[in-house]
């Protein structure tokens, strides 16, 4: 069993809280564009309060534990390990109501590159406890807007894990594609199981869009979010989002390793020995 002081040890030292890469100026902008309603920082979420950039400050610093000082604007931002541990904890047992309920999941990710590993050991682990890990929407077509304009991706799934990639990029099940924050993807993968007639998924684990569109559908949402990604503690404030788990999303894959060891472990889930 990894300890809770081992874990806290492990966020400081890979920066997965504490000062991390994510820079204030990033987080602030952020904040200003929920505020204007920007739909790159809005992740699919139709927020219901009036959010004013003092508002998602104060909003930040209780739920990440950013500085609430709005003259303090420059240097990395903070997350506090406390709280990321408080939100692995609460994350872990979504799971594990999941598990016990043999529930139909579905997991997708805008950061692929980053953390794909640590959705696809989570879904190893509940359908090995008879869970269905859905995988709808194969191949289908996702017109994205980019800084090129709008272009043309598709849904690919990898260990079970919903991705977006541009066409010829890689084949499919190879383990690379974009790092998006769009929205899209899940409606379109909710859309198809609706038409489908298929079971709907009950949890939906994972980033950005995909957390915040599905909360946004009504789909209960779980995920990992930065300081500099508002929209998803904003769902979880009024009640659209189930956990949002404050931490650097964007570090090496393996520091990751350590995470999912401690969330299978509290969801008591198989695997977690796997995991240094």
């Amino acid at each position: 069993m990894l300890s809770t002081g081992a874990l806290r040890a492990h966020l400081l030292a890979a920066r997965l809280a504490g000062p991390v890469a994510t820079s204030r100026e990033e987080s602030l902008r952020s904040y200003r564009l929920f505020a204007a309603r920007d739909p790159r920082v809005l992740l699919g979420l139709d927020p219901e309060w009036g959010w004013g950039e003092g508002d998602l400050l104060r909003l930040m610093a209780d739920k990440c534990g950013v500085s609430a000082d709005p003259a303090h604007v420059n240097g990395p931002d903070v997350i506090d390990p406390e709280l990321t541990l408080a939100g692995l904890e609460a994350f872990a047992g979504r799971l594990r109501e999941a598990a016990v309920a043999r529930a139909p999941v579905l997991f997708g990710t805008g950061h692929p590159h980053r953390l794909l590993g640590f959705y696809a050991s989570l879904a190893r682990a509940l359908s090995a406890v008879g869970c269905v890990v859905l995988t709808p929407a194969q191949g289908a077509r996702v017109d994205m807007a980019t800084r090129f304009g709008v272009r043309r991706h598709s849904i690919d799934y990898v260990r079970g894990v919903a991705l977006v990639r541009e066409p010829g990029a890689r084949p499919p099940g190879s383990a690379t594609g974009v790092h998006t924050h769009s929205p899209l993807p899940v409606r379109i993968v909710l859309g198809a199981l609706a038409e489908a007639g298929g079971p709907l998924p009950e949890l939906v684990v994972g980033d950005h869009g995909w957390v915040c569109g599905a909360g946004q559908l009504g789909v209960e949402a779980i995920g990992l979010a930065d300081t500099d990604d508002p929209a998803l503690f904003v769902g979880e404030a009024e009640g659209r989002v189930a956990v949002a788990v404050p931490l650097d999303d964007a570090v090496r894959a393996d520091y990751y390793g350590p995470l999912i060891r401690y969330v299978l472990d509290r969801a008591s889930l198989p695997g977690a020995q796997e995991w240094p």
